[in-house]
């Protein structure tokens, strides 16, 4: 009997395209049960990290306040983020670039463009492949 994985409920979301914020919250909202914490930017991502707990984080790479790579490794330092997955969105997809996001501490990367429509899905598929393959410690 293996384990099943917990269920993934709040979604900490940081994107600062209002278009970009609109379609996932919509898409999120119409085909999964997930809580969106949303913030439109880096900056907020890191405050609201400090008054939820979320089960996965979701950053945007490119954002003009705080970038999705400083939040990355700004909420990694946090002991209360240790075992947090984090997913990177962005339009940049060349294979070293996606490698370097991993390495630092990234457990996927969603590409931009995305289907809206298989979102909750591949977030879904991602945080079952982190807690299978994820072992703390």
């Amino acid at each position: 009997m293996g384990t099943a994985s917990p269920p993934l409920v709040t979604i900490l979301y940081a994107e600062d395209d209002e278009d970009i914020r609109s379609i996932v919250e919509i898409t999120l909202q119409n085909f999964s049960d997930f809580r969106l914490i949303i913030c439109n930017g880096g900056g907020e991502a890191i405050k609201m990290a400090d008054k939820s707990s979320p089960d996965m984080v979701l950053l945007d790479v490119m954002m003009p306040d705080v970038d999705g790579i400083t939040v990355l490794k700004a909420l990694k330092q946090r002991e209360d983020f240790q075992n947090v997955p984090i997913v990177l969105m962005t339009a940049k997809v060349q294979k070293h670039e996606i490698e370097q996001f991993k390495a630092l501490g990234a457990i996927d990367v969603i590409v931009k463009p995305f289907d809206p429509i298989t979102l909750a899905d591949q977030l879904t598929a991602i945080w079952n492949q982190y807690h299978t393959g994820h072992h703390p410690g």
